[in-house]
C-alpha cells in the first residue's frame, strides 16, 4: 500500500478522554504545590510566567467548550493531521487569552477544577461525531479531543522545564496519543516510503520521496524516544542539537528531519 494510501489511524475516544483527563489532573495537582515565586518564574515560552502557562493548559481544555458554542458546520472538511500545522494563525490570540486568563483567576486551582468540570459536563452531552470548526476545518469533537493530547503533554513538558524538581508525569496514553498524531503529521508532511522514523514503544512510520524500502533493514532510519520526539516537533529542541546530544539515531542519507521539524509553533 503507497503512503498516501493508507489508511488514517483512529483513537478510541473513551480512552482519548480518559488520557485527556488524566493528564489534566497530573498538572491539577502540581499546580496545588507551586508557591507564588515559582508562579511568577519565566518560562522558555517568550514572556509567559508559569501562572500563564498554567492558564494556558486550562485552555487546551476550554478550547472544546468554545468551539461547542459556535454553529455546527455542515460537513467535514479537515483532517486531523492538519491540526499541528494550522494552529500558529491562533498564537497571537492565543497568547492573549493566557495573559488575560492569568490577571482573572487567582485561585489556579479553582479555575483548573471548574474547567475539568465543564468539560466532562459537555463531552457527556455530545457525541463523538459533532463537528468543531477548527482552525484546521472542520474536524469531529472525538478527532480535537485527541489534539488535546498534544497540548497537554507538550505543555506539561514546559511546565517541568520551568520548574526544576516538579517533574509533573505523564500519563502513557496521552503520551502516545501525542506521539503518534505528531508522527503522523510528519508523514503528511513528508510523503514518502524512504526513510523510516521509529519512535518506541508508540509510533512507528514511513515517510521522506526517495526510494522505497519493503523488505531487511531501512537503508535511512530515525529512532528517537518519545519526549525527545515531542520537542522536536514543537520546536523545543532543535534537529542538529539532538543528534548531537545523541538524543537522536539517524543513519542514512535521507534520514535528516531538520527540513520538515517543527511540525507544531
Amino acid at each position: 500500500m503507497s503512503p498516501a494510501r493508507k489508511r488514517a489511524r483512529t483513537y478510541d475516544p473513551a480512552r482519548t478522554r480518559a488520557a485527556v483527563l488524566a493528564q489534566f489532573g497530573n498538572v491539577r495537582a502540581a499546580v496545588r504545590t507551586l508557591t507564588p515565586e515559582q508562579l511568577a518564574a519565566p518560562t522558555r515560552l517568550g514572556d509567559w510566567t508559569v501562572r500563564e502557562l498554567v492558564a494556558h493548559i486550562g485552555m487546551a481544555l476550554t478550547a472544546v467548550e468554545r468551539l461547542l458554542d459556535e454553529p455546527e458546520p455542515a460537513r467535514q472538511d479537515g483532517r486531523l493531521l492538519d491540526w499541528p500545522s494550522a494552529i500558529a494563525a491562533d498564537a497571537d490570540a492565543i497568547a492573549a487569552t493566557a495573559h488575560r486568563t492569568a490577571a482573572d483567576h487567582s485561585d489556579l486551582d479553582a479555575h483548573l477544577a471548574d474547567v475539568e468540570r465543564r468539560f466532562t459536563a459537555r463531552l457527556d452531552a455530545h457525541p463523538g461525531g459533532r463537528l468543531l470548526p477548527t482552525s484546521a476545518g472542520a474536524l469531529p469533537l472525538a478527532d480535537y479531543v485527541v489534539t488535546r493530547t498534544v497540548e497537554l503533554v507538550v505543555h506539561t513538558d514546559d511546565l517541568n522545564a520551568a520548574v526544576p524538581g516538579l517533574d509533573v508525569p505523564h500519563d502513557r496514553q496521552a503520551l502516545a496519543a501525542c506521539t503518534r498524531l505528531l508522527a503522523d503529521a510528519l508523514a503528511a508532511k513528508a510523503p514518502g516510503g524512504s526513510t523510516e522514523v521509529r519512535i518506541p514503544p508508540y509510533a512507528v512510520v514511513q515517510c521522506v520521496e526517495g526510494p522505497r524500502h519493503t523488505r531487511g533493514t531501512p537503508p535511512n532510519v530515525v529512532e528517537t524516544d518519545p519526549l525527545t520526539w515531542v520537542r522536536l516537533a514543537t520546536g523545543r529542541t532543535a534537529w542538529p542539537d539532538a543528534v548531537a546530544d545523541a538524543r537522536v539515531s539517524a543513519s542514512g542519507e535521507r534520514a535528516d528531519l531538520g527540513p520538515y521539524l517543527p511540525l507544531l509553533t
